[in-house]
Formats: C-alpha cells, sequence, structure tokens
C-alpha cells in the first residue's frame, strides 16, 4: 500500500482531474481511497460500506468516479470496491499488460490482497468485458455477475451486426498506434469528449468530464488507452465473433442489462435485438434487461434502477 503522489497535466485546467497538493480525490462521502501494490503494478481503489464484497469494473474512457452516482446507493449493502483498471485513472500505467489474461489477473491479484476470497461483479463496457472473462476463467472467484452495456462472448452473427461494427470506428481510431494517443490526449480531446456524449447533458457535469480527461493527457495513459482497445477489447471481439469462447460455460448467474446505444431502442416490449443473441446454448442462468432511458454509461444515466436492479440480484439467494 502506498500514499497518493500527485500527478501533473498538461492543458487548461488540467489540474482539475487530479489529486491537489495534499492528496485529496473527487469527494464522495463515506469513500477512502488507498494504493495496493500487486505484482507489476500500484492500483488505486475507492472503498465505501460494507457487507458482502462487490467488484466495480468501469467503462473507457473513465476510471471509478464513473460510478460516483452508485456507490453510495450500493454502500447501504455492500462493501463496495472500485479499482482504477491498469492504466486509468491514478493506477499505475505500464507500456504493456493491456491484454484480457494480464487484466484479470490484476482484478484476482487485487482481489487476494483485499483477502477477499468471492465477490460479485458489476461491470461496464471494458469492465464488463474483464467482468465475463474473470466469470469464464475463475468462476470459483466470482458469486454474480451483472453487465453493463456489454457483449457476451458468445455473438451469433446477423446482418445488424455490421451496422454494430461500423459504429465502433472510435475503437479502431483509437487503437492506432502514435495516433491514437494523440486522438485522446491532446488538442481539445474530441474524441474521448465524442466518446462520453449522452443524450442527456445533465448526466455529468464539465467538472465530472474534466476528471476523466486530465489523466488521458497524461501521454502514458494516452498510450495506455490505445493499447486496450489495440490488445484487448479489438481482439477479444475478433476472437469472440470467431467462435473462441464457444468451448467454454458461463457458470455464474449472469444478468446483462442495456440501453439504447448501440442496440437501438426499437424492438418491441419483451423481444430483444438479435445482435445479442447467442449466449443459449452456453450459460447456466443468463437473463438479458432493457433499461428504458439508459444509453451507453448506465451507471451515470440510471443509477437508481442498476442500484435496484443489483440488490434484487445479489442480495436474492439461488
Amino acid at each position: 500500500m502506498g500514499t497518493m503522489k500527485p500527478k501533473g497535466g498538461s492543458g487548461p485546467d488540467a489540474s482539475a482531474g487530479l489529486p491537489d497538493a495534499a492528496g485529496a480525490f473527487p469527494h464522495i462521502d463515506g469513500v477512502s481511497h488507498r494504493f495496493i501494490t500487486v505484482p507489476g503494478l500500484q492500483i488505486h481503489v475507492a472503498e465505501a460500506g460494507t457487507g458482502s464484497p462487490l467488484l466495480l469494473l468501469h467503462a473507457f474512457p473513465q476510471h471509478w468516479w464513473g460510478w460516483r452516482k452508485m456507490i453510495p446507493l450500493l454502500a447501504q449493502n455492500f462493501h463496495v470496491i472500485c479499482p482504477d483498471l491498469r492504466g486509468a485513472g491514478w493506477t499505475d500505467a505500464p507500456p504493456g499488460g493491456y491484454t484480457s489474461e494480464q487484466l484479470v489477473a490484476d482484478a484476482i491479484a487485487l482481489l487476494d490482497a483485499l483477502s477477499t476470497e468471492k465477490t460479485d461483479i458489476i461491470g461496464c463496457d471494458e469492465g464488463g468485458y474483464v467482468g465475463f472473462r474473470f466469470c469464464l476463467f475463475h468462476p470459483e472467484r466470482v458469486g454474480k455477475f451483472i453487465c453493463l452495456a456489454t457483449p457476451h462472448p458468445y455473438p451469433e452473427f446477423h446482418v445488424r451486426m455490421l451496422l454494430h461494427l461500423v459504429q465502433l470506428w472510435p475503437m479502431f481510431a483509437t487503437s492506432l498506434p502514435g495516433i491514437g494517443p494523440r486522438l485522446l490526449g491532446q488538442g481539445s480531446q474530441r474524441l474521448p469528449r465524442m466518446m462520453m456524449e449522452t443524450d442527456d447533458l445533465s448526466v455529468r457535469t464539465q467538472a465530472d468530464l474534466e476528471y476523466f480527461l486530465a489523466p488521458l493527457r497524461e501521454p502514458a495513459r494516452a498510450r495506455a488507452g490505445s493499447a486496450l482497445y489495440r490488445d484487448f477489447t479489438l481482439k477479444d471481439i475478433i476472437r469472440s465473433l470467431a467462435g473462441a469462447y464457444r468451448g467454454t460455460r458461463l457458470s455464474t448467474p449472469t444478468r446483462s442489462l442495456y440501453g439504447k446505444a448501440l442496440y437501438g431502442n426499437d424492438q418491441p416490449p419483451g423481444k430483444h435485438p438479435e445482435i445479442l443473441s447467442g449466449y443459449e446454448d452456453h450459460t447456466d442462468d443468463f437473463d438479458l434487461e432493457h433499461i428504458p432511458g439508459a444509453g451507453y454509461y448506465m451507471a451515470e444515466e440510471q443509477p437508481e434502477v442498476i442500484a435496484n436492479r443489483a440488490r434484487e440480484f445479489f442480495l436474492t439467494s439461488t
């Protein structure tokens, strides 16, 4: 464990997204911060509440602050553990290790360091990808899993999927060596700003947005974001489409919550988009639910709904 070391930035108001000289983080009542050292990495963790452990794995290009609206709600029932993933927020940003295997290993090492044998998990976007792989390869360490706006590992090809893939162009742009880091961290940072756009402008303030953008101005973190898409997300999407996970079985009870982002909002009530099918023969306990009024960053857009679903799911015996 270690103490907070302020890190520099560049550009106007860069320090707004970073700890101040006293080591202060963005404040949420009841939230504490510490650093956990695991092999090859120092991980920043925000924690709150008591009770059974609940690991929250954030989206990209965000960090623990993406859970700010849900932490107080969930801390009423759980010990909420919000790490910044490798390269994000205030966790170290080494030059390598942005692979499926290493990101899961980081999460396992964190739980070991916290003496946490088993946890429930909520993962969004990149965190959802990590969560699925965690459940597949370390099911004994997971109770139940909720994924937000994250495709499962067993997709079936449909024509509509081509439209979905076109919408993923920011991933491809971000993954380009040299170009991706510049798009993420330099100038007006139009790409990460666009990636975090929502229909409801009240979802986050300019200060919230700056908390997410400022760390990316550090060159190492911009390179980490590019490597994350290049070495993890896109590779795993391709692996999934090629059927690499069809020899596995998802035994962890899982709930997949999604909004209109990417999948559209025009499906009839009770009917899910065909792009989300394919899991039926590879899972033991898997349900889909469309969340009205939610887009991609569901924990910010519909925090009360997601927190209620989490309590209903995690606190019910199976």
